[in-house]
């Protein structure tokens, strides 16, 4: 990968871990079948890898994300082992 392009892209989608997971679903994609069932979304390719015509089509906004609201989750309360109203038994 070109360090660069990873530096660009960071900038972009600042969580790390978001990055890589993009990052290798595209790499996965375009690798998928000898690349048959996607084409990089590139007029010009050159001699890119594959994850960095990805990061480039990141970089070009040709490929984008959405994060999903938090919500907090919420233990039912479980004092002397009773059940919650409404959870039944099976």
């Amino acid at each position: 990968m070109n360090a660069a392009l990873v530096k660009h892209a960071s900038e972009i989608i600042l969580n790390p871990s978001v990055l890589v997971n993009l990052v290798s679903r595209r790499v996965r994609q375009l690798n998928a079948e000898g690349g048959r069932n996607s084409q990089a979304l590139l007029a010009d390719r050159g001699n890119l890898s594959a994850a960095d015509i990805a990061l480039t089509e990141l970089i070009e906004g040709k490929m984008s994300f959405d994060m999903p609201e938090l919500i907090p989750l919420t233990r039912p309360n479980g004092k002397d082992k009773h059940r919650p109203k409404g959870w039944t038994t099976t």
